[in-house]
């Protein structure tokens, strides 16, 4: 028998993107990076660290 007129269903390849991240995607990340350490400093010294002597 000849499988000439079979239409075979099959699944699509899912087509995988590279997702590049822009300057200025890249920009804001570092910003927000910096930031967050800033605050993290403060509030170890504010609320953990224990107190300096006078």
């Amino acid at each position: 028998m000849s499988d000439d007129n079979i239409i075979k269903f099959e699944r699509r390849k899912p087509k995988q993107e590279q997702r590049t991240v822009g300057p200025m995607q890249r920009k804001a990340l570092i910003w927000i990076a910096v930031i967050a350490a800033l605050v993290l400093v403060w509030a170890y010294y504010q609320f953990i660290a224990p107190p300096s002597l006078p």
